[in-house]
């Protein structure tokens, strides 16, 4: 009989990659917020795969990039701490036959590091496939990769072979986690995950960048109470939240409560109200309490 393999397995690159959506489609359910905006994951968030005989426990990361305020710096800092004591690390790239600066950041950091890298190239579904070659070329040019494996993470095509070429490089190891668990998340953070996916869908520019959710659950007979205040930074911003009668808040609440019921499993009650903390994403003591720490 076959040993049980298990390992954990970082997913790292650039915003807007599409490392949520990768960890999504690995895990077979959804877990991490999505959205076409940058710099959308904060938290590094755990997901697990339990396949025949294996055990994958993925992290998520917050794109590497160069910040501008404290959250910025506690994103970067999380991305590059995910990337320690792991058995395997999954670098995301664009099909673009070019190693940008923060790829080349990236690479620099893998090279003193002595643990299996793939190379996973989504958004294939974006350029033709004889454009691939050159891109794989290249990269294997400045890093000895354990695989190279293209995808679209958002079709779900590669992803079972990059499942499997994780497995060859996993060795003999326990089981981490029950086998109906996806990943480690409290209901709470999810629940203002999900609030804050809808906020990034819906606004523009800069102001669903300055948001943060503070969530409180409250369980009855027959339905959930999702309380749930949204800060921004400035007051401006308040009244774009809200819209015009209340226009835009209500259009997020029914959003976010399909999926919070989905989530739950029940009926939920969702009612969102919307403060200003001004300049929150710099003061260290605002984003410790708003669950980035």
């Amino acid at each position: 009989m076959a040993e049980f393999k298990s390992g954990f397995v970082s997913i790292i690159g650039r915003p807007n990659v599409g490392k949520s959506t990768l960890l999504n489609h690995l895990v077979g359910e959804k877990i991490a917020i999505i959205s076409d905006k940058p710099q959308t994951t904060r938290n590094n968030v755990l997901g697990i795969w339990n396949g025949d005989g294996v055990q994958v426990v993925f992290t998520d990361t917050p794109g590497i990039h160069a910040p501008k305020t404290k959250l910025g710096e506690y994103m970067v800092k999380s991305a590059r701490e995910a990337q320690q004591d792991v058995d395997a690390i999954l670098l995301l790239v664009e099909p673009i036959d070019n190693i940008g600066r923060t790829e080349e950041q990236i690479l620099s950091k893998l090279d003193k590091r002595d643990v299996p890298v793939i190379l996973v190239i989504n958004k294939i579904d974006t350029v033709r496939r004889d454009k691939l070659l050159p891109v794989i070329t290249r990269y294997a040019e400045r890093f000895s990769f354990a695989a190279v494996v293209p995808i679209s993470a958002k079709n779900d095509d590669g992803v079972e072979a990059v499942r499997q070429e994780l497995v060859k490089h996993l060795s003999p190891g326990p089981q981490y986690f029950p086998d109906d668990m996806v990943t480690d998340q409290p209901e709470r953070q999810m629940a203002a995950e999900i609030i804050r996916e809808k906020l990034l869908r819906l606004l523009d520019k800069e102001v669903p960048h300055g948001i943060a959710i503070e969530v409180r659950m409250k369980e009855k007979e027959h339905v959930t109470d999702v309380l749930a205040t949204i800060y921004c930074e400035k007051a401006s911003h308040k009244g774009i939240i809200i819209g015009k009668d209340g226009e835009m808040l209500r259009r997020v609440g029914q959003y976010a409560r399909e999926d919070l019921e989905k989530l739950l499993g029940r009926k939920v009650y969702l009612e969102l109200w919307v403060k200003v903390q001004p300049d929150w994403r710099n003061k260290v003591a605002h984003i410790r309490n708003f669950g980035y720490e």
